[in-house]
């Protein structure tokens, strides 16, 4: 994790619970008398990020509707702070504006961000319920009602077009894209993963997730590519574009899709739990 991470030490759940006493319903102890909740039951995973959020990012509700994707905030917030460090670098001062693709219903990224750094953030998505809930979480906190925008993607095959203004600049972008490339892949992966936690028939996502936001035609990385590709365009709009890659074996490609573009890129490697990710970050001159 990031060596701001305060996420990496166990969760204090009594703190947790009097933050959001909803949580006390999902705590038990389990066979080795540890604290913790199910994490194979989607209720309480969202419960359990609500009450870190209202905890220690002090938001005062935070909801999203029935199967969409409950993003863990540990991992996200790592996120955002490895944004920081490259604005650092790139020796940007605030006020600094940021835009997630694919905000989903949660609006984590802007959340975070505009929590933890005082950003302004931008969030987009082709999904009008996402944008709805997205909209509807920034309402339930006004600390956010100045910094963070919703806007709609209203053309599929555009990733950036109609929703980076003529003239508009932003600082970064950061995305969490699709994972996989058709709705039996993303099954398939959800029956392996609750075999893995003891629930071999329990076909039903911990963390949840619409259509858009697992899958799509090509999966990660043709959405990828399609993003580096339709970047070339707002490159004086932009200073550093950001993405999740959840797969390694997908970064050749994209470094060779970048290269041609004559873009200058890295990855930064994440680690959290068992689970391996890596940020792939690209800028044009």
């Amino acid at each position: 994790m990031h060596q701001r991470n305060i996420h990496n030490t166990p969760y204090d759940f009594k703190a947790l619970i009097t933050a959001s006493p909803e949580l006390l319903a999902f705590v038990f102890q389990n066979a080795h008398n540890v604290t913790t909740i199910d994490f194979a039951d989607p209720e309480a995973v969202l419960a359990l990020n609500r009450a870190i959020l209202k905890h220690h990012y002090h938001l005062i509700d935070w909801d999203i509707p029935q199967g969409y994707l409950c993003p863990p905030i540990p991992s996200r917030v790592d996120y955002i702070h490895h944004i920081a460090s490259i604005l650092e670098k790139m020796a940007f001062v605030q006020p600094i504006k940021g835009l997630d693709i694919g905000v989903g219903a949660n609006c984590i990224y802007p959340i975070l961000g505009a929590q933890v750094y005082d950003w302004k953030m931008v969030g987009s998505d082709i999904d009008k319920q996402a944008v709805r809930a997205a909209m509807a979480n920034v309402r339930s906190n006004p600390q956010f009602s100045e910094s963070i925008e919703i806007r709609h993607q209203l053309d599929n095959a555009n990733i950036f077009g109609g929703i980076i203004e003529p003239y508009e600049y932003f600082h970064f972008t950061i995305c969490n894209p699709p994972f996989y490339s058709s709705k039996e892949n993303a099954e398939q992966a959800t029956q392996r993963k609750q075999k893995n936690l003891g629930h071999a028939y329990n076909v039903k996502r911990n963390f949840g997730g619409q259509a858009n936001e697992l899958w799509c035609n090509g999966g990660e990385a043709l959405f990828l590519k399609r993003m580096i590709k339709q970047s070339n365009a707002y490159r004086k709009q932009v200073g550093v574009f950001t993405s999740l890659v959840s797969k390694s074996e997908h970064l050749p490609k994209l470094k060779k899709q970048l290269q041609k573009l004559e873009a200058v890129y890295h990855t930064i490697e994440l680690t959290h739990g068992n689970k391996k990710s890596r940020i792939l970050v690209w800028q044009f001159a």
